[in-house]
């Protein structure tokens, strides 16, 4: 048996505490991504004990020759190191697993005080302290509601400052997402205008915005089966997290469908993301089989005033896309995808069918509105029509659904059924003109107009730690030898890539001088331009260019400072699987980080046209800008919060970079000057962005 040590962060008793500073798991005060600190009260036997921290076990890891160790000790032990600390044995994270379930039930059931024992001397289980902390403590409760106070002062200050600057927005307008446990400190440079309360008179305070950590699991019946998910972020990268860009369509995680765009990664199979770069935690999420998630999800805003939640029997009420000055609920811009509507049916009885036929479409994922049957519960209401998108029913999010599931959550819904549809936009001629004719354009209307793009002509630097250089090969050759790489990507490409290098065969030219590399850029060949070509123009280019004797070719690589060995790895994957007859090398494509580095003439724009009305909030955080510690850092979209018009609209996406607000750039903006810029846009603003496709896993 071993007596253990009381840890201690720093006095347990109020003077000297700040809710900011203290840790909502344990209660100590420690630095974020330390260990937890814990006040024992019984000894501790040897076998419970971390041989690095000879501190009882927290997130026990085995290691394959039979130790064990606490998941933190561990994990930065071996960042310096690859050997086991007490047999010296050879040894990679990645080779050690969780401890079994009694060995953690063992430690939970440790006895420790709560550590505020100058004014709560209870005792507990080790599981219980957080519970204690959150529910029973006084002297945390007492901090969280000082804090709380600070963060939001009354209704009637709010209103006293009407008429006061603009120059204390950060103050004013702090993050109240739920962090992680270790991650209590708010991240330099993030600004959220998604959770800005109103100014306004009779408007309902949003008091705080709901989230919360879940965990899902995913099984892999065959161990290449991707997941389905696009990943943006990780500690190299502004964004800090790991998050959910996109659902991909039918595949694993969409048939699960608790997963969801914006979705926050804190944990694979107990493994931490929260210091990881974007590499590290792809190769993490391509583990085979098994694969358990803990994720933070957002659930939107809670008001402070809720309004009755009594309806007719249907009702309609434009939110996110409409202006409030519009009279008749319809009036959209050209770049408006439409107008975001609630609808509510009422059954007779729970086994009444709605008369609504459900459709997916080939070039956009979600859930369409086929028809709706005559003499149906729909076709009397009278409110929805065809085309319209479900973007959720009964508080379901279907925006990446399936027919299937919409059809089951309405089988499963009892009297009230409570749909949020999108609703093209129409556009209405000065003099009007007949419904046939309005039909008729809106069919003619071209989609690709609300996802406007055109090459950005915002000069600006990549993030910190990301860079590119250029590679010129020069080659003789026999007019009828190949090259030998296979491409993807051009202008004509969803996400508006450049021309990229999906493979170097082995029988090419290429592959024998070495220089040119997977994932490269393809710049000109022979003086020949292709930064500007679809995928079939720079083909015949390409074709017409190698029929010559002697070729020069122009390519860029991007480079990350931070994870070069991370990624690496993440490639070295992606090769060992390019054998593989399943594998198609024209849908491959480089990791999300490697975008990045590329220079500002490479990037394509799109424009963005949000609009709300005064007493709602634009619905995203932003994070980067101008920090003295990082320097110029563009600026990141972070999250999306549910119910709100950014999410409504559905084409930001976490990872989207901000260049531009109502055409003026963000360049060599801080906080203190981007938080006014989008405070006062009231009805309308619009984004310019460069969306890079996240790294599929």
């Amino acid at each position: 048996m071993a007596t253990t040590e009381t840890k201690v962060a720093g006095s347990s008793s109020t003077p000297g505490l700040s809710w900011a500073r203290v840790c909502k798991e344990c209660g100590q005060q420690h630095e974020g991504l330390d260990s937890h600190l814990y006040e024992y009260q019984d000894e501790v036997d040897d076998e419970l004990v971390c041989h690095i921290c000879l501190q009882p076990l927290l997130r026990p890891m085995d290691t394959p020759c039979g130790h064990t160790y606490c998941f933190h000790c561990l994990s930065n032990f071996l960042k310096e190191q690859d050997f086991c600390p007490v047999d010296r044995l050879r040894l990679q994270l990645h080779q050690c697993r969780p401890s079994s379930l009694l060995v953690r039930n063992l430690l939970d059931k440790l006895t420790v005080m709560c550590p505020h024992a100058a004014e709560c001397q209870q005792q507990m289980q080790r599981c219980e302290l957080q519970p204690h902390l959150h529910n029973r403590c006084p002297v945390f409760r007492r901090l969280r509601e000082e804090a709380e106070k600070r963060k939001r002062p009354s209704w009637n200050e709010l209103k006293g400052r009407k008429g006061d600057g603009e120059s204390s927005g950060d103050a004013k307008h702090s993050a109240t997402l739920p962090q992680h446990p270790t991650r209590d400190q708010p991240e330099p440079g993030l600004i959220n205008p998604a959770y800005e309360e109103s100014e306004d008179d009779n408007t309902p305070l949003r008091s705080s915005l709901v989230a919360e950590a879940n965990v899902v699991e995913l099984f892999r019946e065959e161990p290449e089966e991707d997941l389905g998910l696009r990943i943006v972020g990780g500690k190299d990268t502004p964004l800090g997290n790991i998050v959910i860009q996109e659902i991909v369509r039918d595949s694993l995680a969409a048939r699960d469908g608790r997963l969801a765009p914006g979705d926050h990664i804190l944990e694979v199979n107990d493994v931490s993301l929260a210091s990881v770069p974007h590499a590290r935690a792809i190769t993490v999420l391509r583990q085979p089989s098994l694969l358990r998630l803990t994720v933070m999800q957002e659930k939107g805003f809670k008001s402070r005033d809720p309004r009755s939640d009594h309806h007719p029997s249907s009702c309609t009420t434009s939110t996110a896309s409409q202006p409030s000055h519009s009279p008749h609920g319809n009036a959209t811009s050209n770049n408006n995808p439409g107008t975001v509507l609630q609808v509510t049916l009422m059954k007779s009885q729970r086994t009444e069918p709605l008369g609504i036929k459900l459709i997916r479409k080939s070039d956009e994922s979600g859930v369409f509105i086929l028809d709706l049957l005559a003499g149906g519960l729909a076709a009397k209401d009278g409110k929805l029509r065809n085309n319209d998108k479900v973007l959720a029913i009964n508080g379901h999010d279907l925006r990446h659904g399936t027919p299937e599931s919409a059809a089951q959550i309405i089988q499963a819904s009892e009297v009230r059924v409570n749909f949020v549809v999108m609703r093209p936009a129409e556009t209405q001629e000065e003099g009007g003109s007949s419904r046939e004719g309005q039909h008729s354009r809106a069919a003619r209307r071209a989609p690709e107009m609300q996802y406007f793009r055109r090459r950005s002509t915002y000069m600006k630097d990549p993030p910190g730690g990301f860079s590119s250089q250029e590679k010129t090969v020069s080659l003789k050759k026999e007019p009828r030898l190949s090259l030998g790489i296979t491409i993807a990507g051009g202008r004509d490409f969803r996400s508006r890539l450049p021309v990229y290098i999906t493979s170097v065969q082995p029988v090419g030219c290429l592959h024998r001088d070495g220089t040119i590399k997977r994932g490269d850029v393809l710049l000109s060949i022979n003086g020949v331009d292709l930064t500007q070509l679809t995928y079939n123009e720079a083909v015949s280019v390409l074709k017409a260019q190698t029929a010559q004797s002697q070729v020069t070719l122009r390519v860029i690589q991007t480079l990350s400072e931070d994870s070069e060995e991370d990624t690496e790895a993440a490639n070295k994957d992606e090769l060992d699987t390019v054998d593989d007859a399943r594998d198609d090398a024209f849908n491959w494509t480089p990791l999300w980080t490697r975008w990045l580095g590329l220079p500002s003439p490479m990037h394509w724009c799109r424009d963005i046209v949000l609009q709300k009305t005064n007493n709602e909030s634009w619905g995203f955080s932003i994070v980067g800008g101008y920090e003295e510690s990082h320097g110029q850092q563009p600026f990141f979209i972070k999250t999306i919060v549910p119910g709100t018009p950014a999410h409504f609209d559905g084409r930001l996406k976490c990872g989207d970079e901000i260049v531009a607000v109502n055409g003026a750039t963000t360049v060599g903006m801080n906080n203190s000057s981007l938080i006014p810029m989008l405070k006062l846009q009231k009805n309308k603003v619009t984004l310019t962005v460069v969306s890079w496709p996240g790294s599929l896993v």
